[in-house]
């Protein structure tokens, strides 16, 4: 191996390594295949090598050699045959124990260099890190696989880059654009349907109406004639009282008995359900599950202030926590619990036994007796759960509810002048049920728990 300092040729190595490429080692095959089976490490150019001396093609032995770092290193293509990693891996130590770069650059030139059919860079691999082994040059050998594995990690960030990013940025338009169709088609969908449910709940609105002002004019009518006739059979009577004579009044008894009896039969006024507007009229389960859910998902549906339970109101077998949130079922101790709010949702997953709901104030307070009972009077509304069953509970009557997974959450949403109230989950916006009742009173907040503990949330 020579020794002398020299320039790094680029342009030549370029060149060099060019004209390796160009050659098609098509006549090389055979022998090369023949030793490959007899686990020998060959170079297959050796063949070509050799057709190609003397002809004026052939490469000198000036280009036979590679400036690496200053240093003439033996081209492999130079020479073939048994030995020739073996050398240049020798070589290459020798050179220099502690240029890792060199080792690395040439040991890189030299899979490209050898272009055989029957060989990969996996084998070139293995035979220069046995090489490297026997010279007792572990160092290397680690080098190599670094340099293996960021040349690997190379290749997968340019294919990520070149083929990953690229498709995914030639397909982003067209799936924003089917996206955007696909956000415009169902709002529309929602939208058509809202407009048409709203188009039928007026229109039904309007009929209802008319046939009430139809009432109303009938009814009108009616006892305006009735008020007629009334005042002027009274009108008569007066005036028969007052200036008949008593033999006249004996002679026009039956004619007074007459005018009685007519305004007897007038009758007295009652107000009917039929002069009222009928409360089924706006009555759509499409809009109370758009009006709900926009309620339950929509922040300004939720409650601006912070919810608390009345620690004036808490029951002896209840105890508030000190954030007034949480109830827990401690007997002979505690309070009991009120509020006014629109719309609550209550932690539940920890009691197997509750009932959330609203109330009257004027509900007893204390007692056995169903007046104190939530669900057993006139006086709540509340969804209890009890041996892993919901129902709906007022003035003593129970509605099973049959719900396809236990909530973890209730909450509570309260129209009082829409005369609604609704139970629903949290977590999915389902309605567990609901309630239309002409409240007559102002409602509190009302809960029960006999078992474990319930939290408001907000």
């Amino acid at each position: 191996m020579a020794g002398n300092a020299g320039g790094v040729d680029e342009e030549g190595d370029e060149m060099e390594t060019r004209q390796r490429r160009e050659r098609k080692l098509d006549g090389e095959g055979q022998e090369a295949e023949e030793e490959e089976k007899q686990g020998k490490w060959v170079w297959i150019g050796k063949a070509k090598q050799q057709e190609g001396e003397g002809s004026p093609d052939a490469p000198t032995r000036q280009s036979e050699t590679r400036k690496v770092a200053g240093c003439e290193l033996t081209d492999p293509k130079a020479e073939g045959g048994p030995g020739t990693a073996e050398r240049i891996a020798g070589e290459l130590c020798e050179f220099n124990k502690q240029n890792y770069m060199v080792i690395s650059d040439y040991y890189s030139w030299y899979i490209e260099v050898l272009h055989m059919p029957t060989t990969t860079s996996a084998q070139v691999s293995t035979k220069l890190k046995a090489t490297f082994a026997e010279y007792g040059i572990a160092e290397e050998n680690q080098l190599v696989d670094v340099c293996e594995k960021m040349q690997l990690q190379a290749l997968r960030i340019e294919n990520f880059v070149s083929k990953t990013l690229v498709a995914k940025e030639s397909a982003l338009h067209t799936e924003a654009c089917r996206v955007r169709e696909r956000v415009m088609a169902r709002v529309s969908q929602v939208r058509e349907a809202l407009e048409e449910e709203e188009q039928r709940l007026l229109e039904e609105v309007q009929r209802e109406e008319e046939r009430i002002q139809q009432g109303l004019l009938t009814q009108r009518a009616h006892w305006t004639q009735a008020l007629a006739s009334l005042t002027h059979v009274r009108t008569s009577l007066v005036h028969t009282v007052t200036h008949a004579q008593d033999s006249q009044l004996t002679v026009s008894s039956q004619e007074i008995a007459d005018r009685v009896e007519q305004a007897e039969g007038v009758g007295e006024p009652r107000d009917t359900e039929q002069l009222s507007l009928d409360p089924d009229c706006s009555k759509s389960h499409l809009l109370q599950t758009l009006w709900a859910s926009t309620m339950l998902v929509s922040p300004s549906g939720r409650p601006r202030d912070s919810l608390r339970f009345d620690k004036r109101t808490i029951s002896p077998l209840l105890s508030l926590s000190e954030d007034q949130c949480t109830l827990t079922y401690v007997p002979r101790q505690g309070r009991r619990q009120s509020s006014t709010p629109v719309h609550w949702v209550l932690e539940v997953s920890q009691s197997d036994a509750f009932k959330v709901g609203v109330c009257y104030a004027s509900m007893e307070r204390k007692g056995s007796d169903k007046g104190s009972r939530l669900g057993y009077n006139d006086h709540s509304w509340v969804l209890s759960h009890y041996e892993e069953e919901f129902s709906f509970c007022h003035a003593g009557h129970h509605f099973p509810l049959p719900l396809l997974r236990t909530p973890k959450q209730i909450g509570v949403l309260l129209d009082w002048p829409g005369h609604t109230l609704l139970f629903y989950d949290p977590e999915s916006s389902a309605i567990l049920h609901a309630v239309h009742h002409q409240f007559t009173a102002p409602l509190l907040a009302a809960c029960a728990v006999a078992h474990n503990s319930i939290t408001l949330l907000h």
